[in-house]
């Protein structure tokens, strides 16, 4: 397939805009634990908005990426124990590649999940801006997303003057693995990975594509697709123009080569984040290209890729991999807050309104793939065993942010009441008594999957050397308890412990919604202090990390147990491929687990 859209006449923008906010002086730090045990109601502002608490989540999870950043760190670092690093990436190609973050607990970059989670954020700080004002975390919010869309930019402009190559990897997932320690001893030389125009990737090319789009309409609007809320105050035209000139740039690549996986022509990225797809890629550049250049041909490019694609949203969940979910309520948003772009066709909205309300039925009525678990997380076997948080927390986000758009007052009540549950269990509302973020009150976790925060060297004894992780990644949405709503909290668990990028995207835009939208707290101030400990688990999990007493993990034994009926003939190809598929998506660290 090739595209209908050619680019012949955008050019570059001269340099990176440096309009970036003065960040504050002091600066702002994570409160001790303690402060995660204030109610609202023991403080004497307990009236005033922004709620303290939500804005101090904030705060903490916009910190975690700090903490994840690479190449030479500014002045403005806050966090003590972070170095520079991986100054050196690029050299293998000639080129300049340093800065950027690390994906998760090791220390690879990683374009495709990267990008998803620069989307998203932008994404929310469009609806839910106001959150970050009234949180004074605004200034980190810019800090951090440029610290992201800077060295995508760097991936694209080093490779001119030809266009069509990006970066999508650097640093060699097996030869990381077999490293742990500090930011100091990273394995090297570091491999860089990239597409081209003779080796190409439509979903990691579309995908950073509506990074840039939507940080462009971030950057480059004042109107909200949220009513009662407004984009956060990043309003900078220039830079704006810098990332919607890279988002036509890198979407005419996408869809004017061959269309493919990226993993086809670069399997060295299989064994990390392999893709599954580029259709959801391509709808949601071009949904977001609309909005940031405010194109009504855009929009109707999207809708003509989603019947040429022959796309269907019944039973998938939302991650970096497929973004299915996410395309009605974004054409919902667009039909109905700019009607400019969109037309405003009601048939047209009815018809998104009707696919974005399916697909939030059924999970709400018990009939998708997903489930509850007995404690209340919504799971999806193959998607949620590795990270069971992530997926949740995603449907939250998109189920909150269509709630006020819903087809009836009753469906909107539903959702929100829905969504607020998952946010609640993943704040410490459920059997564990664990709120799933480092360092916001004192039953978080303490021994997260990061090499980095560990202190530790020892690749053969992760767990216990040292026995107390050395320092506090605070902010860090950690994978999630196991599909019985146990969590560990076992530094070696990966599957359950460990921190990524795309992790806390999603948590990001719920605590910016619930800085002024929340009239309760975060769940977590209402815990007694040690209510963790007083129901952990005992032994291991039964998980990648931890196989079972049979030597298999939970998917594979689900497999097995299938193919005995004849339904289980044909559900075996279903289950096998998807577990096979997620135990490459985050192989990481096996080796030293």
């Amino acid at each position: 397939m090739k595209s209908r859209f050619s680019l012949a006449t955008f050019s570059l923008a001269a340099g990176l805009a440096n309009a970036a906010l003065p960040l504050p002086n002091p600066p702002w730090m994570p409160p001790p634990v303690s402060f995660g045990t204030q109610r609202s109601s023991q403080r004497s502002t307990s009236s005033q908005q922004p709620n303290a608490q939500w804005s101090t989540l904030v705060g903490d999870l916009l910190y975690f990426y700090e903490a994840q950043r690479s190449g030479n760190l500014p002045s403005t670092n806050r966090v003590s124990w972070r170095n520079s690093s991986a100054t050196s990436d690029g050299a293998d190609l000639g080129l300049d590649l340093t800065g950027g973050y690390y994906d998760a607990g090791d220390y690879i970059k990683c374009t495709y999940p990267m990008s998803w989670a620069m989307t998203s954020i932008c994404w929310g700080a469009i609806d839910y801006g106001q959150g970050y004002d009234q949180a004074n975390q605004t200034p980190y919010l810019d800090d951090m997303l440029r610290w992201g869309l800077d060295w995508l930019i760097k991936e694209c402009r080093s490779a001119h003057p030809d266009p069509n190559t990006l970066v999508v990897q650097v640093g060699d997932g097996n030869v990381d693995n077999d490293y742990w320690g500090g930011d100091q001893g990273i394995a090297s030389p570091r491999p860089s990975f990239v597409i081209n125009a003779t080796h190409p990737g439509t979903d990691a090319a579309s995908s950073v594509a509506a990074a840039f789009a939507a940080c462009s309409a971030l950057y480059g609007s004042s109107t909200p697709l949220a009513s009662g809320s407004t984009p956060a105050s990043l309003r900078d035209p220039a830079y704006a123009q810098t990332l919607l000139t890279h988002a036509n740039q890198l979407f005419s690549f996408a869809t004017n080569t061959p269309f493919q996986t990226y993993q086809t022509d670069v399997p060295a990225v299989a064994d990390v984040y392999a893709s599954s797809g580029y259709a959801s890629d391509v709808v949601l550049a071009s949904l977001f290209l609309s909005l940031a250049g405010n194109s009504s041909s855009f929009f109707n490019l999207a809708g003509s890729y989603y019947s040429d694609f022959s796309m269907s949203i019944t039973d998938t969940t939302l991650n970096w991999d497929d973004k299915s979910p996410a395309i009605p309520v974004l054409f919902t948003q667009l039909l109905t807050q700019r009607q400019d772009i969109s037309g405003g066709s009601q048939d047209d909205l009815d018809t998104w309104r009707g696919r974005a309300e399916r697909f939030f039925d059924r999970i709400l009525d018990g009939k998708s793939r997903g489930y509850l678990t007995e404690g209340g997380l919504l799971f999806y076997d193959g998607d949620s065993n590795d990270a069971s948080l992530n997926p949740a927390l995603n449907i939250a986000m998109i189920m909150l942010r269509y709630a006020p758009l819903a087809s009836s007052s009753q469906k909107t009540s539903d959702y929100e009441a829905f969504a607020k549950g998952q946010l609640d269990y993943a704040l410490g509302k459920n059997p564990m008594n664990v709120p799933y973020v480092v360092g916001v009150n004192p039953n978080s976790p303490l021994n997260p999957h990061s090499a980095a925060a560990s202190g530790g060297d020892d690749i053969g004894d992760i767990d216990s050397s040292p026995v107390d992780t050395l320092n506090v990644i605070y902010g860090a949405v950690l994978g999630g308890p196991d599909p019985h709503d146990r969590f560990y909290d076992i530094r070696s668990d990966w599957p359950e412990t460990e921190v990524a990028l795309d992790y806390n995207a999603p948590m990001l835009t719920l605590a910016a919604m619930g800085v002024s939208k929340f009239s309760d707290d975060p769940y977590y101030t209402s815990l007694e202090d040690g209510a963790y400990a007083s129901v952990k688990p005992s032994g291991t999990p039964c998980d990648e990390a931890f196989p079972c007493e049979d030597g298999l993990s939970r998917g594979a034994t689900i497999a097995i147990a299938v193919v005995i009926t004849p339904v289980g003939l044909v559900l075996i190809g279903f289950l096998a491929r998807s577990f096979m598929l997620r135990r490459a998506q985050r192989a990481k660290n096996k080796s030293i687990v």
